[in-house]
């Protein structure tokens, strides 16, 4: 047994609540190293000789990735306050209890020596997040590029080519005359890239945060827009870009004309290097990542706090927006986003925050803050398995599997998985222009855990390389389109949303084949138990012939490939019978 390798701690993330009444306790081992864990608990307040309130419950191996395995198990109390400790066996036989970050030879009783719960403060912290962001999809859009309501000469909107200041006329009611198109694609969330008044194409730079940027349109364009889209039961998100603000934004103009004695001083980080230079570099003022017209806002200062806070609740108020992503959001402090969220979720509670964070963000993800992340983690893993080549199919599971082991059920569930973005390069260039890496990249993306982001344009196989490439306009006309793609994703949307348990359900089992690229794993809910297979290699592939076939299971689920050759499969309408070409992918209903 590893000692070293045991871990629980006392706080919201090993032992939380998941609803009132309803806690869930987590404890973190050696992978494949412990055979059994037992949970024993019982009323801190409560004297045994009084009332016995001790009971035990077996653990579930929940989660294994690189180095660990995580057991889990729900239980059900009504108290003041939770003790607890366990019953840990390995593979020997070996038996320890700990407690209270220590280990003993022999069952617990001083309560003492035992972990702690209150359980009020527990269900003061539970991750509440929008019934409606669970299974649904969203569908990103870069604003000056995806539609205009003008007429636009195809020989500027199919410009592959592109500048930084190429301008296509894209505008909100150019989005609002094709929202059949993304209600037909079966995407429910609207993500747009920032619409308020900027200098540039990108909108990044903010002049005016209360005033839509008038090549998009107008604040009526825009409740329009939200209004139409509410009507096809498709929600749209703004994206906040409160870590800095452009040059030409009040405050940093009073700033650059009065200098010291601007009443704006300390909206900014100075160092008192004058001139201000708004160029790339170092120039006497931090900025987001030294683009000098990008400058750093102090969101400690509560003046500028409530002024963005206010922005935030404006938009909401004024056009019935369903929340905001937030550009840069690991750059900008937790007190704030804790402050941020109280007052949008007083407002509109059912209002969606997602931040943009390109490492493992749970640190945000505990209940307080946001309530999803773009996962980046996912994008980086797919490129990783499917085009490097640089992991195996397990190394691939044991990527996500570490992504689920780091977060709340309930908030991985919510990760907004992505193949690309408008801040990288489109993964149809990634990978080459080969449709077939292409399409079962998609396939992870629409059917792991989690909500799909789908980046507009990826529908019809669109190409596009560095920024600004990766921007390029909308394709429209069907010259341009790949309808097989567009099926592809249509279909697997429509299956994604037929079976929760997909991507919302109980995790349990993963297997794969790494000399063939297969990967698979197995969800289930009260309804149904379902089995996804991915086969990303060249070859035909019988599952259930192959002993190599590596297999994970969990919360006391047996896996028999054997047993699925009696359901049906979803992607041929028949029977599955252990066969899946090469990239393709077999969804089996038990």
């Amino acid at each position: 047994m590893e000692y070293s390798a045991i871990y629980h701690d006392m706080n919201k993330y090993y032992c939380y609540a998941v609803s009132k009444n309803t806690f869930n306790i987590r404890l973190k081992v050696k992978r494949e190293d412990i055979k059994q864990v037992i949970l024993h608990y019982q009323d801190k307040y409560i004297p045994v000789h009084m009332k016995d309130t001790r009971k035990t419950k077996k653990m579930n191996l929940c989660i294994r990735d690189f180095s660990n395995d995580y057991f889990e198990t729900r239980i059900k109390i009504d108290m003041v306050c939770l003790r607890y400790y366990f019953e840990i066996v390995d593979n020997d036989g070996i038996k320890t209890y700990y407690g209270n970050h220590s280990f003993y030879n022999d069952d617990i009783t001083d309560i003492g020596m035992m972990f702690d719960c209150p359980q009020t403060t527990r269900e003061q912290e539970i991750f509440a997040a929008p019934e409606w962001a669970y299974n649904s999809v969203a569908y990103q859009i870069f604003t000056a590029r995806y539609a205009s309501s003008k007429n636009i000469d195809d020989k500027i909107w199919y410009k592959k080519k592109l500048s930084y200041k190429d301008d296509f006329c894209g505008d909100l009611k150019g989005i609002t005359e094709n929202l059949s198109h993304i209600k037909e694609l079966g995407a429910d969330v609207i993500y747009l890239t920032p619409v308020f008044k900027s200098t540039s194409i990108h909108k990044y730079n903010t002049t005016d945060y209360y005033m839509i940027d008038p090549s998009f349109g107008t604040k009526e364009d825009l409740i329009t827009l939200v209004k139409e889209a509410h009507t096809m039961n498709i929600k749209v998100i703004l994206d906040a870009v409160f870590n800095h603000s452009g040059t030409d934004f009040f405050a940093f103009s009073d700033l650059m004309e009065n200098k010291e004695k601007s009443r704006y001083y300390n909206w900014y980080y100075i160092d008192d290097r004058y001139p201000l230079k708004a160029e790339y570099g170092k120039m006497g003022y931090k900025c987001f990542s030294y683009f000098g017209g990008m400058p750093k806002l102090n969101l400690t200062n509560e003046e500028v706090r409530t002024y963005f806070i206010d922005v935030a609740k404006y938009w909401i108020n004024e056009t019935n927006i369903d929340g905001w992503r937030l550009d840069v959001g690991d750059e900008i402090g937790h007190d704030f986003w804790r402050q941020f969220r109280k007052e949008i979720k007083s407002l509109k509670k059912d209002a969606f925050i997602v931040g943009e964070i390109w490492h493992n963000a749970r640190e945000y993800l505990m209940g307080d803050e946001w309530d999803s992340v773009m996962n980046y983690d996912f994008f980086m893993a797919a490129k990783a398995f499917l085009v490097d080549k640089s992991i195996k199919a397990s190394g691939f599971i044991d990527q996500l599997q570490h992504l689920y082991a780091t977060h709340y059920k309930e908030s991985a569930d919510l990760l907004w998985n992505l193949i690309d973005s408008h801040d990288t390069d489109r993964f149809m260039h990634i990978c080459n222009k080969d449709i077939n890496i292409f399409k079962i990249a998609v396939a992870m993306m629409l059917l792991f855990p989690g909500v799909p982001m789908i980046y507009y344009g990826d529908e019809y196989g669109m190409d596009g390389g560095h920024d600004p490439d990766n921007r390029r306009g909308m394709v429209w006309k069907e010259t341009y389109q790949n309808k097989h793609i567009f099926e592809w994703f249509k279909n697997i949307i429509a299956i994604r949303k037929l079976y929760p348990c997909i991507s919302h359900g109980e995790h349990v089992s993963t297997a794969s084949i790494d000399l063939e690229d297969v990967v698979m794993f197995t969800n289930r809910d009260n309804n149904n138990t379902v089995t996804v297979l991915f086969n990303a290699g060249c070859n035909v592939v019988d599952v259930t012939k192959r002993d190599d076939l590596s297999v994970r299971e969990f919360n006391n689920y047996h896996f028999d490939i054997s047993k699925l050759i009696n359901f049906k499969n979803l992607c041929n309408n028949d029977k599955f019978n252990g066969i899946v070409k090469p990239f393709d992918i077999a969804i089996i209903v038990e």
